[in-house]
Formats: C-alpha cells, sequence, structure tokens
C-alpha cells in the first residue's frame, strides 16, 4: 500500500509500506494492505510505517488519518521524526 505523512510544513514520509499502526484519538489502530476505507482523527503519539524488516516513527499530535483505496494518508498539525 502507499502512505504518505504530512505537516502543515512539509512532506515526511511518501512511499510504499507494508502496515502502519497510529495512535487514533480513542487508541491505536493498525492498517494493513486492502483495508476498508476508513477515517479517525489522531491523537498524540508514535506513528509507526513498517517497511519488510524496517520501520519508520513518528511522533505525531491532531490531524487525521484516511484509508482510500491501496492509499493511507497521514495529515498531521505536527510530525516529528523519533
Amino acid at each position: 500500500m502507499h502512505v504518505t505523512v504530512v505537516s502543515p510544513e512539509r512532506a515526511v514520509f511518501d512511499g510504499a509500506a507494508d502496515a502502519v499502526v497510529a495512535p487514533a484519538f480513542d487508541g491505536q489502530v493498525g492498517i494493513l494492505p486492502r483495508h476498508a476505507p476508513f477515517l479517525t482523527l489522531l491523537g498524540v503519539g508514535v506513528l509507526q510505517v513498517q517497511q519488510g524488516s524496517t520501520s519508520s516513527r513518528f511522533t505525531v499530535a491532531g490531524g487525521f488519518l484516511q484509508v482510500m483505496g491501496d492509499a493511507v494518508r497521514v495529515v498531521a498539525d505536527r510530525v516529528d521524526a523519533s
């Protein structure tokens, strides 16, 4: 699946991924390929983008996560590389 992570200042990730774990406003949410369409508000915590045996980690606060087709978009109010 294709994952995009953006903040108001810049795009921090744009590429293929095997899984995403994100801090939703009411708990952690996991996204795998072929996930149903989904939209949630983000809370504060660590966003993890898994690519094979490696992962990228970002601290996010606020914003939303959207799954449409084979695309995951994370639009966060604040993103810091972890």
